[in-house]
């Protein structure tokens, strides 16, 4: 019989990659992961690691012995599953990762609504993108993730998560805002003799914006691909002066009249637009947002009891949108867009 814990160093390395990185999420020093290993190739009879250059690699028998070990972890999880649920009340700690946006749109009710059902349940959060988040999902550092997808840019389906739709966020194009004073620089989209551009031709829209400081997330990022592919398709390489992941940040560079941006329903969190908005051309009009836990987890009351509340709380938000849409109609006539 292998051992597990053994076992489990090595998947650890398989998906962190190095050593260190084993040593560092594990609170171990890395000799002792070293020597776990070896131990472990001791057992199995075969050579599990191979050196390439400063660092070490899965041998193809290794590959096969974490295969076989993620079958028995998602196993366990599902007995802790099992577990759980056959008890009256919900306690432990459920550990959740959220992109910004949907951190502050549908994580605080949601957490309200898990406090009033489940007291006992410690929720803890961490603000982190999804380009890192699902990777450390499979890790096991997280039980939950918020993540997203741009329109045209399907994330990869990793093997083991298990996926739940949210909701479909809209996106925008977000004009500057003019500069004050004779001579300022107005987008021609933003124009008063720009009424139906949206409309008619969202391309044009963006085209008018070819020459204007933009706002995007750093490079690497599907929000980044999706944004920079966008501009290219209307024809131009947006001048990006501004990056980060911080869309709050986003807006306030368009509030003040210092770039064009690309920026979700959710930035507002339920409250009327603040700036001027146009359509986006067909099919890249929404992202969409889902939950991802791992499958053997899937089943767990704690992230049964997550899903729901976020569920929820997207239902409780899709209820007061009405009278936000009302607003931003009456903002977009009074300023001769609409």
């Amino acid at each position: 019989m292998f051992d597990l814990h053994r076992l489990r160093l090595l998947r650890e390395l398989k998906h962190r990659g190095t050593l260190a990185a084993v040593a560092a999420a594990l609170s171990y020093a890395p000799s002792s992961v070293s020597q776990q290993l070896s131990q472990l190739e001791a057992e199995v009879g075969v050579r599990l690691l191979e050196p390439v250059g400063r660092r070490v690699r899965l041998t193809e028998q290794a590959e096969i012995l974490v295969a076989h070990t993620e079958a028995v972890l998602e196993r366990l999880e599902r007995a802790e599953a099992e577990i759980s649920a056959s008890l009256t009340e919900l306690t432990g700690t459920l550990r959740v990762a959220s992109f910004q946006t949907a951190a502050l749109a549908l994580v605080p009710p949601a957490l309200g609504l898990l406090r009033d059902l489940h007291p006992h349940l410690r929720v803890h959060l961490t603000h982190l993108e999804p380009e890192k988040a699902l990777p450390a999902l499979q890790a096991r550092d997280f039980d939950l993730v918020l993540a997203e997808e741009y329109p045209g840019n399907p994330n990869p389906r990793p093997a083991g998560l298990d996926e739940q739709d949210l909701l479909e966020d809209p996106l925008h194009l977000a004009l500057p805002e003019p500069a004050a004073g004779p001579g300022a620089d107005v987008p021609d989209a933003a124009r008063p003799d720009a009424v139906g551009l949206d409309a008619d031709d969202p391309m044009a829209a963006l085209r008018s914006l070819a020459d204007h400081p933009w706002v995007m997330e750093p490079e690497g990022t599907a929000a980044r691909h999706w944004a920079m592919t966008l501009c290219r398709n209307a024809g131009f390489e947006p001048d990006v002066r501004f990056e980060t992941t911080d869309l709050l940040l986003h807006l306030r560079l368009v509030e003040q009249g210092h770039a064009a941006a690309f920026l979700p329903d959710l930035v507002w969190s339920g409250q009327p637009p603040t700036v001027t908005l146009r359509r986006l051309p067909d099919g890249q009009r929404a992202r969409r947002l889902f939950t991802a836990v791992r499958s053997g987890r899937s089943r767990h009351p704690a992230v049964q009891a997550c899903r729901d509340a976020l569920l929820r709380a997207v239902a409780l938000r899709s209820a007061q949108l009405p009278d936000r849409h009302d607003c931003r109609r009456r903002n977009l006539r009074s300023s001769g867009i609409g």
